[in-house]
């Protein structure tokens, strides 16, 4: 077995000086802005009303694009801009069907309360003792 190579334990020290780094606090930067991609693709892919799912992924894509090239300011922006289509989208696919829904179901309500009163007049019968006999 060799053991002509330097061994850790035969390492010399380093010394134990300790460089003063500053300390750097940031107050007030906030987050960079949130791109909404992926509930972009979901409207885009499943709830596409009125391609508002398309602009929103458009949007949410520039907002990506400019994040990663620093500009948050620009990024913000079209951040903002893809919630708000992105929230038109999703509130144009849920809400009108749900009304959809509203209206199919009181008119078929309102159908069958019809129905039954024009089977009670087309069943009406003539009794024999009317005034008109006598």
């Amino acid at each position: 077995m060799d053991t002509s190579y330097p061994r850790e334990d035969y390492l010399p020290m380093p010394p134990h000086k300790r460089e003063l780094s500053p300390t750097v606090l940031t107050v007030g930067t906030s987050p960079p802005p949130r791109d909404h991609l992926i509930w972009s693709i979901f409207n885009t892919i499943y709830m596409n009303f009125c391609c508002l799912g398309f602009v929103a992924l458009a949007f949410s894509v520039k907002a990506r694009d400019r994040k990663v090239a620093g500009d948050v300011e620009a990024a913000r922006r079209f951040s903002s801009k893809a919630r708000c289509y992105n929230t038109l989208a999703t509130a144009g696919s849920v809400v009108l069907p749900l009304l959809l829904a509203a209206l199919l179901i009181t008119g078929v309500i309102h159908l069958s309360k019809l129905a039954q009163e024009s089977v009670g007049f087309f069943t009406y019968q003539f009794s024999g003792s009317d005034d008109e006999d006598k």
